[in-house]
């Protein structure tokens, strides 16, 4: 399962004019299923998600985590992460799951996330949707979860 982790200080989705999640200061992840992944895979992705200490302590050092300071999280399916350019200038996307599995895996990080963080947020899976945020710092951090 591949990631891409950024700390915001807001973030919202919008699909067809709508917003469909927002949350405030937190993490917005991007999420992609790979053929080989489970929910083993999505609980390590949340478990990774809830702990990585990204956050500012009264030091000013990386040192809370989204639990820590009380944020929120913002996970939106991007089957593009997967993308592969080596063979030329357009990018080929059969590293990422299937629809059906991609789906299923996307649900999966969703459920898990929402039954150990209080404040989730989501996009639609499938949809053409836009994403606005405010990175801070900037914070972007990649996971490939195996």
């Amino acid at each position: 399962m591949i990631g891409l982790v950024q700390r915001v200080r807001e973030a919202r989705v919008t699909v067809a004019g709508a917003c469909v999640g927002e949350i405030g200061p937190g993490l917005l992840l991007l999420v992609c299923a790979e053929p080989a992944d489970t929910e083993v895979q999505a609980g390590k992705l949340v478990d990774k998600l809830l702990k990585l200490r990204i956050f500012a302590d009264d030091a000013g050092k990386m040192n809370r985590s989204v639990v820590d300071i009380g944020g929120g999280l913002l996970i939106v399916s991007q089957f593009t992460l997967a993308a592969d350019v080596s063979g030329g200038n357009r990018p080929s996307f059969t590293a990422a799951a299937g629809p059906e599995l991609g789906r299923a895996c996307y649900e999966t990080v969703l459920r898990l996330a929402r039954a150990r963080h209080p404040v989730v947020a989501a996009g639609l899976f499938g949809a053409d949707m836009q994403v606005a945020l405010i990175n801070d710092g900037p914070v972007t951090i990649p996971l490939r979860i195996a």
